[in-house]
C-alpha cells in the first residue's frame, strides 16, 4: 500500500526575485533550494542547489535546456557541467547521483514549493 505524503506549501519568493531563464538559491527551512524559471517554456521548477557531483552549492547558478527527443528539462551544473532533469532529479550523464527536486506552485507574482 503506498502512503500519501501531505504536502506543506511554503511561500519562498517573488516571480521578479528570479530571472527569466534562469534560477537562484533561496533558504527553506534551513536548506539551499534553487529555483528556476524556464520562461521559454513557461515553466518553473524547484530543485536542491547541492551539485552532488563535487559537493558545492552551485545549481540556481546553472545552465537551463532541454534533452533528448522528448525535451526533457535539465540543468547543468555552471562548474563540472553534470546535467540533471529538472522533472525526476536524475543525473542526465549516466553517473548514479541525483538531485531532489520540490513540487513548485506560481500564484499571482508569489512562489512556493512544496515542502515534505
Amino acid at each position: 500500500m503506498e502512503t500519501l505524503t501531505e504536502v506543506t506549501w511554503l511561500p519562498v519568493c517573488k516571480t521578479t526575485d528570479i530571472p527569466a531563464d534562469g534560477g537562484a538559491c533561496v533558504l527553506v527551512e534551513g536548506q539551499q533550494v534553487a529555483i528556476f524559471n524556464f520562461a521559454r517554456r513557461g515553466e518553473w521548477y524547484a530543485t536542491q542547489n547541492l551539485c552532488p557531483h563535487k559537493q558545492q552549492m552551485a545549481l540556481a547558478r546553472g545552465l537551463l535546456g532541454s534533452a533528448g527527443e522528448a525535451c526533457e528539462p535539465k540543468v547543468a551544473c555552471p562548474f563540472h557541467k553534470r546535467t540533471f532533469s529538472l522533472l525526476t532529479g536524475e543525473c542526465l550523464n549516466g553517473d548514479e547521483c541525483a538531485i531532489q527536486t520540490y513540487p513548485i506552485k506560481v500564484e499571482g507574482d508569489d512562489v512556493y514549493i512544496g515542502w515534505l
